[in-house]
């Protein structure tokens, strides 16, 4: 079985650095210095549940001289999907498939769109990662988890081999029968955190300690729920108590990764996360009050980083 990691970064890198770990045929897709320190010296894995290199390594930088594989897991930015779905193309075969493991719910149907339904999975996934220099991944918080399945809720011989693999290397791993349940528990999650966050500029320990904040990531919950409900997606009546008791039982210095790369200037997943919130609001003619201060609030940063940055144009 051949595993391709397109994007590798703290997620793309973890996940894919514990199934290269045990022996599975692993290829990292990178770019620049990131891609010169893998190939130089691995990649390196810090993790709050056991330090790892993975080397030697296969690592590139174009999938065209790679050839065909069997799985393809996602893991750029959510406004980097469109793009790195017509890169990877030369990754298929009639049978690969491809898992999106981006924050939001809009990846899933972006792949399908452009590379057919037939490849795509529903996926994403919990931890707290990010690159923190050139060939170097460090996991600081958040017990790591993956979960995957088809779109239409059928089991399949494909999602029970990946979910072997996972099991192998020893990674919580959870093929849901509801994957849009799953992916907007997620997607209720971690827009409150990451919106709130970036407004209020501290760790997640401070936003839901003080009052006025805890307030803003309950009313954040509120309105991702009452979008779900309209648009028929089947969440716990107390998805938002639960949410929050699991936010309250976070690490208090965690930092969700929208909240830092606008803290440092980066574009980020700021339209995949509020503005998707405030636009599907719109479509649905539910009311997204909150979100759409907070949108409103970080565009402004979020456009000047990309007409810095024109490669990171969505």
């Amino acid at each position: 079985m051949r595993i391709a990691v397109f994007g590798v970064g703290g997620v793309g890198g973890y996940f894919g650095g514990r199934l290269a770990q045990v022996g599975e045929e692993v290829i990292f897709i990178a770019r620049g210095e990131h891609l010169k320190a893998i190939r130089r010296g691995g990649l390196r894995i810090e993790s709050i549940k056991g330090n790892f290199t993975i080397f030697p390594i296969q690592a590139a930088d174009d999938p065209k001289c790679l050839g065909p594989v069997d799985f393809v897991l996602l893991g750029v930015k959510a406004w980097q999907v469109p793009a790195a779905a017509e890169a990877l193309r030369p990754l298929l075969n009639p049978q690969t498939c491809v898992i999106p493991l981006q924050n939001g719910v809009d990846a899933p149907i972006q792949l399908a769109e452009i590379l057919g339904k037939e490849h795509v999975l529903g996926g994403l996934c919990r931890i707290s990662a990010y690159k923190a220099e050139p060939g170097l991944i460090r996991h600081v918080g958040i017990e790591p988890k993956i979960l995957f399945a088809e779109l239409d809720g059928s089991f399949s011989e494909r999602v029970a081999i990946l979910r072997a693999a996972f099991e192998r290397a020893e990674v919580s791993v959870e093929t849901p029968k509801d994957i849009q349940a799953a992916l907007w528990r997620k997607f209720l999650f971690i827009a409150a955190v990451s919106g709130v966050g970036a407004v209020a500029r501290v760790p997640i320990g401070v936003t839901r300690s003080l009052p006025a904040t805890r307030q803003m990531l309950i009313q954040a919950m509120q309105e991702i729920a009452e979008l779900a409900r309209n648009r028929q997606i089947e969440l716990e009546s107390d998805i938002v108590v639960k949410t929050l008791a699991s936010i309250d039982a976070m690490a208090p210095a965690i930092v969700p990764s929208m909240q830092r790369d606008i803290q440092d200037g980066r574009p980020s997943e700021l339209e995949s996360q509020n503005g998707a919130v405030v636009r599907m609001g719109i479509e649905s003619g539910i009311a997204t009050p909150l979100h759409a201060f907070i949108y409103a609030s970080l565009l402004p940063q979020e456009l000047q980083a990309r007409s810095e940055n024109p490669l990171a144009l969505s």
